[in-house]
């Protein structure tokens, strides 16, 4: 019996699938995952197909408007793994449809065409015609001078700039003939006219060598397997990345490497470029919608056959999928918390994997505990990387008591005098120097010394940062700005009592400016970089020795290779240790071991300053011996002790409102309902505030649970929110598997 009808999911407003009846117009192309045009009340609506079927149980159905895509734009593993996601991390279906498919896949942005101008005659026929037109028509003249330089022809808008003429005398030369003007499809890849030294596969040391080995013969048995790397900072992850990558497109594989989002710099598209000739697909937030078309279409062609990309990247359609490799598998930017599917960009490469019998490569020299442990256990292959690739030594780390510095200043000091002495002393010889601090601004807040109060942000629970070149107040968590900051106190009313706290990457660079006025200095945070291409522009200045020091966030600290530098500054990381949340001591270890890595990458020593006032926290001594083994035995007891993933599992409800009681009544309901359907070996914590308990204007709490079998969970939040919608106004954010339990 025929397919005559199509579950089809909306991209707004329903989350479960419609039916509706398949039109003789349609049958021929429609496909599950096309995309159509549909009837809905009094309106036609997008979406997509999610099956088709010979029955269905909805009295006279609607029949599908219009075939908006040609052929299905959702492969079967993308289908699959669409479900998965749905059911795991408790999300509608329509969610994470939108996640698979880009805004400006489902818009339809289009392909850019732009006329393109080619002779009709010969050169030898064209100079003699541009002779004629000398005297008589020197416009003509010039024009054809010009696309005499370009012998395969030229855009009319590059024509029109670079002969500075109007358009006159080129449709003149196409009545007569001459040239023709066609409509052609612009390639909108940011790569395209960027040009690279071509480089070939460097020696492999014995452990990258077996290490790849082991990756090819996973490839081989065109079985799934999981593979993790766990090597030092510098010990070539990278290079076994290219070399697998080389043989999975001898297999005529594709292969998806995800990056997390900062390291999507000119960096790692070099290294691509440099190695393969064929043409990469970059995805990453800052694409144009054009840009992001043109690169997605190409990958569902066939044309693209290697991707790189921040976390969405791995819903990429490859063709014949055999590699994903995850670089720095332990960074929280691959993990979506803003809005659902709350979905991790590991774990999503591990199933997706798990559907297409492919290899997934993790690689991280300080591996997620999670990721680590299931390693140990046997269910991913591990390889270890302990020397450095190049000749390169591990840096000298030294660990600075900030609580002496303070006693001999008198007070606070922000340089201790063996940082300011390292920086003088790399300076004269010319080398260079990274200075971390993962906060941005001058000061952190201003606090009134007559109440105690800070000021804070009237739509978000979080006090205003300052910043000192714009000379206002800012929230990092909303567009509030508060310019100039108070000269009263707005608690308390008091005068000349508000005072600025805490410090800032923008204050570390003036301290700087005033302490060796003769350095020059980069700064690279959330300010510096808020323009396209402005990460590329900054590493491109530093690499190329135009500055002595680049002062950042954390953003500086991860996958960069700075051979020059060979001294790494940490002014204080201290305040993330104290941090309500499980992962505090395992987040600090990871970051400084990354940013102490950025030391002695080339042929020089590098030396790593950590400047601390808790100096016998076990954590410091751990990174500076770049301890991982020390310090997963160390979480993995700790973590076994309170009952914390890996051994168990974990999901965050937060509910937020407009009104604070309604918000914390809702949120306390639903815990007891949850109590009441959830067997006991389930652990339900006390509804608190989230960390941030107001953002733009919303009140926020949280609810964490814990226990194993996530399935009985999510299945009973799905049924819940199927049968019980929210009130008007409040929101429900479910977070499978949270990296953060602090906000």
């Amino acid at each position: 019996m025929p397919s005559t009808f199509a579950s089809i999911i909306l991209d707004q407003g329903i989350d479960k699938p419609l039916d509706y009846t398949i039109t003789p117009e349609v049958s021929e192309k429609l496909a599950i995952g096309s995309r159509v045009l549909v009837p809905l009340q009094n309106t036609f609506r997008k979406g997509t197909v999610v099956a088709v079927k010979a029955a269905t149980s909805v009295k006279n159905p609607k029949a599908i408007k219009e075939l908006l895509s040609e052929e299905s734009l959702l492969s079967s593993d993308l289908l699959n793994l669409a479900h998965w996601m749905s059911e795991y991390y408790c999300c509608p279906l329509r969610k994470v449809l939108r996640s698979l498919l880009p805004a400006t896949i489902r818009k339809e942005v289009g392909n850019k065409q732009q006329l393109f101008v080619k002779p009709l005659i010969s050169l030898e026929k064209l100079k003699q015609k541009c002779s004629e037109l000398r005297l008589t028509a020197p416009a003509q003249a010039h024009t054809l001078d010009i696309v005499m330089k370009h012998k395969k022809g030229i855009l009319l808008s590059k024509l029109l700039e670079e002969g500075k003429i109007s358009k006159s005398p080129i449709d003149t030369l196409v009545k007569h003939k001459i040239l023709s003007l066609q409509k052609v499809t612009i390639d909108r890849s940011p790569l395209e006219d960027m040009e690279f030294f071509q480089s070939g596969p460097k020696i492999l040391n014995p452990e990258q060598a077996e290490s790849l080995k082991q990756i090819q013969n996973e490839l081989d048995s065109k079985k799934f397997h999981t593979h993790l790397i766990h090597g030092i900072t510098g010990s070539g992850k990278t290079e076994v990345y290219m070399q697998a990558i080389e043989y999975a497109r001898k297999q005529n594989k594709s292969v998806i490497l995800l990056v997390p989002e900062i390291a999507l710099t000119s960096q790692t598209i070099e290294r691509l470029k440099s190695r393969f000739t064929e043409k990469l697909g970059i995805l990453h937030h800052r694409l144009s919608d054009g840009e992001r078309y043109d690169i997605w279409h190409s990958i569902r062609e066939g044309k693209i056959s290697i991707i790189v990309g921040a976390r969405s990247a791995i819903f990429s359609p490859a063709k014949n999928l055999g590699l994903i490799i995850v670089d720095e598998e332990h960074e929280s930017s691959y993990k979506q918390t803003e809005e659902e599917p709350c979905y991790h960009a590991r774990d999503v490469a591990v199933m997706r994997a798990h559907l297409l019998k492919a290899t997934v490569v993790l690689g991280s020299a300080t591996p997620s505990v999670e990721t680590f442990f299931k390693a140990k256990e046997g269910k991913y292959h591990l390889s270890t990387l302990n020397a450095r690739a190049t000749s390169a030594s591990l840096p000298k780390i030294h660990l600075i008591d900030m609580r002496k510095e303070y006693e001999k200043a008198g007070g606070f000091k922000l340089f201790s005098d063996p940082l300011i002495q390292g920086i003088k002393s790399r300076f004269e010889l010319g080398e260079q120097t990274l200075l971390f601090l993962n906060r941005r601004g001058y000061h952190s807040f201003q606090l009134c010394s007559s109440c105690g109060k800070p000021v804070k942000c009237p739509h978000c629970d979080v006090s205003l940062t300052y910043h000192k070149k714009s000379n206002h107040l800012a929230c990092h968590l909303c567009p509030f700005t508060l310019a100039p900051p108070p000269s009263k106190c707005p608690h308390c009313n008091a005068s000349s009592t508000l005072k600025f706290k805490g410090v800032g990457t923008e204050q570390v660079e003036r301290t700087l400016h005033a302490l060796l006025p003769e350095i020059r200095t980069l700064r690279m945070d959330a300010d510096t970089t808020r323009h396209k291409g402005s990460h590329d522009a900054l590493f491109k200045q530093f690499r190329s020795g135009k500055a002595d020091i680049l002062i950042g966030t954390q953003m500086i600290a991860k996958g960069l290779h700075f051979p020059a530098v060979t001294l790494v500054g940490v002014l204080n990381t201290d305040g993330a240790l104290n941090l309500p949340d499980f992962r505090s001591s395992e987040t600090v270890f990871q970051l400084l071991t990354q940013v102490s890595g950025r030391a002695g990458r080339g042929e020089l020593a590098g030396e790593v300053m950590i400047q601390t006032s808790l100096p016998t926290h076990p954590i410091f001594s751990l990174a500076a011996n770049e301890n991982y083994e020390g310090f997963f035995e160390e979480e993995k007891e700790l973590r076994k002790l309170f009952e914390f993933p890996p051994y168990c599992r974990l999901v965050k409800l937060t509910f937020s409102g407009l009104n604070e009681n309604d918000t914390s009544k809702l949120a306390n309901s639903y815990r007891e309902l949850l109590i009441k359907h959830l067997p006991s070996t389930f652990h339900f914590y006390p509804i608190i505030p989230s960390g941030y308990a107001k953002i733009k204007d919303r009140y926020r709490f949280k609810l964490v649970i814990k226990g194993q079998k996530i399935y009985a969970l999510s299945h009973l939040l799905a049924r819940m929110r199927r049968d019980l919608p929210l009130p008007k106004g409040m929101k429900l954010l479910i977070d499978v598997d949270p990296t953060n339990l602090f906000n």
